[in-house]
């Protein structure tokens, strides 16, 4: 092994301890690329890989657009209506409540894909509702950061755009190819949590002082549901499903967000003037959080090619061709349990590995979908997970009596997901 090879390794070692640790994710990925480039006397590397990655028209179009969507539907307090026209029909449902709850927090993830967000939006509904119902609080916190696997069907989401990118296809292309399976693990997942629920023997039956009061929803729901407002979130969505399946017209992911938060704005009469800050302001954020890991996963993997580590990783996955498949699942779950985050993990081994995918008889989108999903698996499994400490603390319970309940399930998926990706 050359001197540079070694070094890089070390420092590979030191980038996953960096982000154990919860360094600054970026700082350590561009760190990390940047010092890799330089021992291996090729810095201009990494700082070209820096400029191209920053400019990617199709990653900043969808990510900002949808981004900037979301910021103003939180703003007008659409999300709101939409989680409560999807609750308030449920009622007292027994210990068929969880599942119904997790299909409810599903059907919202799609709308606002944002784990953290869509905690924050359902959370204080969902975990108070199922508590008076009956069921245990760590149950309860995990039914909603368990249901938002579906959030990879909205075509903003960022893996979507950057596997269709790395794949060449269009995003509604790459979700047309895994949107029954990901229908089933989002269904296996549901299934799974409820079975938790049983052998944990996490639900009992109201108390009898609670016997007689109807079941409420959370003092933050509105009265009375809008259904131009809860229409809001869900609009973009449908958008971009219906012009694919039912036209020869293909709208892009900005032109919808943009024409659903027009429509957001029309119905609630917001301040133009305030929204307008607000959707710039989510756009911005989309690109500083979202695009700012890309781009420092990029540094990081032109720093892994200027010292060799690529051409070694798939000089050995192209030996042993069962080691991709390892590779793209456990190595982003293990990442997103130990960091909280499956983003640093699936985006680096999307950005170093996935597009030598046919090298080593796989396809780039199954590949890439793989590392997404088995990142999120690893997220929903971490106790250091922002969504899961945000539920946690809804519920009043350690972040741990979460994992409790979540890993199981998700390990379950892994697995699922080695095989039938």
């Amino acid at each position: 092994m050359t001197f540079s090879l070694i070094a890089s390794i070390v420092i590979v070692c030191l980038t996953i301890y960096g982000l154990v640790r919860r360094y600054e994710t970026r700082l350590v990925l561009i760190s990390s690329g940047l010092l890799m480039a330089i021992l291996s006397l090729d810095p201009m590397t990494a700082l070209q890989q820096f400029d191209k990655s920053m400019t990617n028209a199709s990653l900043i179009i969808a990510i900002c657009s949808a981004m900037g969507f979301a910021a103003v539907v939180s703003l007008t307090k659409c999300d709101v209506h939409l989680v409560a026209l999807l609750m308030k029909p449920l009622g007292r449902l027994g210990i068929f409540l969880l599942p119904a709850s997790m299909c409810v927090t599903g059907i919202c993830a799609v709308a606002i894909p944002s784990t953290a967000g869509l905690c924050a939006a359902v959370g204080p509904t969902i975990i108070p509702l199922l508590i008076r119902a009956g069921f245990r609080p760590a149950i309860a916190a995990a039914a909603v950061v368990c249901a938002t696997t579906p959030a990879l069907y909205n075509p903003g989401v960022a893996h979507n755009v950057f596997v269709a990118k790395l794949a060449d296809i269009g995003v509604m292309d790459l979700l047309g190819l895994f949107s029954l399976k990901l229908l089933v693990f989002s269904a296996a997942i549901i299934a799974g949590l409820t079975i938790v629920c049983l052998l944990y023997r996490d639900f009992r039956k109201a108390n009898a002082a609670d016997s007689g009061e109807e079941t409420h929803l959370a003092d933050n729901l509105p009265k009375k549901v809008n259904l131009a407002y809860a229409f809001a979130p869900l609009l973009p969505v449908l958008m971009l499903i219906g012009f694919t399946l039912w036209t020869d017209v293909r709208i892009s992911v900005a032109t919808a967000m943009l024409t659903g938060a027009i429509y957001a704005l029309a119905v609630t009469r917001t301040s133009l003037a305030e929204a307008t800050k607000k959707f710039f302001d989510g756009m911005g954020k989309g690109y500083a959080n979202i695009l700012g890991i890309i781009i420092a996963a990029g540094v990081f993997a032109a720093g892994l090619r200027a010292a060799g580590v690529v051409d070694l990783l798939v000089g050995a996955l192209t030996s042993a061709n069962e080691w991709a498949r390892i590779g793209g699942s456990v190595g982003p779950y293990i990442m997103g349990v130990m960091t909280g985050s499956g983003d640093a993990a699936a985006f680096a081994f999307n950005e170093a590995v996935t597009p030598h995918a046919a090298e080593f008889g796989m396809t780039i989108p199954s590949l890439g979908y793989l590392a997404t999903v088995a990142g999120s698996f690893g997220r929903l499994s971490s106790p250091l997970c922002g969504g899961l400490i945000l539920v946690a603390g809804i519920a009043q319970v350690n972040p741990m009596d979460i994992v409790k309940r979540s890993f199981p399930v998700m390990f379950v998926m892994l697995l699922a997901a080695y095989f039938f990706i």
